[in-house]
């Protein structure tokens, strides 16, 4: 008994620096590789990138390996993220989802343009009935934080966002459920509610 109890001991005791080591990569892939777009701890340094700290784990999932497979075709995807995620396994993308999920999420930036911000708001919480553009927040939830595959919006660059949205509407980003919701929102609602979701 004592000799297995030792045994047991020592193949613990050599396992934990390979599982130190595998929950570390997570931590290593972003300061190495998804920093030098997505900024520290995927925080964000540029709008033509999205913050990814505080993002649902799911949603970063399921984005990861659409650019591994490449079936997410819009230029950034083709230009970047399609090498990046290329050679991921699914425990890696697993695991650098879930640690980028699970980082604080950054806080929005105040705007100068308070009316633009509340049409956003409206548009977001109400939609726009009459022209068809659906309420986001019904998705989205009323603070914009998402629910599994659904992402989190608030806190977002707005040019980010207001560039997502455009093509999604044009079918540069194919997705079937966000073509139809886009389809009928304007250039100006579009801003208006990238701006808005910017200062959450």
């Amino acid at each position: 008994m004592k000799c297995r109890l030792i045994a047991l001991g020592l193949l613990v005791f050599l396992a934990a620096p390979a599982a130190m080591a595998a929950e570390k990569r997570p931590v290593e892939t972003v300061k190495t590789v998804c920093s030098k777009c997505h900024g520290p701890d995927g925080r964000g340094v540029s709008e033509l990138f999205p913050r990814l700290a505080g993002q649902q784990a799911a949603y970063l999932e399921r984005q990861l390996k659409a650019f591994r497979g490449r079936d997410r075709g819009d230029t950034h995807a083709r230009s970047y993220m399609w090498g990046v995620a290329g050679a991921m396994s699914d425990a890696a993308i697993h695991g650098l989802a879930t640690y980028l999920g699970s980082r604080p999420a950054p806080k929005g930036e105040p705007s100068a343009d308070s009316a633009l911000v509340a049409r956003g708001k409206e548009i977001f919480e109400k939609g726009v009935a009459e022209r068809g553009v659906p309420i986001c927040a019904e998705c989205h939830g009323a603070a914009a934080t998402g629910m599994e595959e659904i992402p989190r919006l608030a806190g977002q660059y707005r040019d980010y966002l207001y560039r997502q949205i455009r093509e999604f509407r044009g079918l540069l980003r194919r997705n079937d459920v966000m073509h139809d919701q886009t389809k009928a929102i304007s250039d100006e609602e579009a801003l208006a509610v990238a701006e808005y979701l910017s200062t959450l």
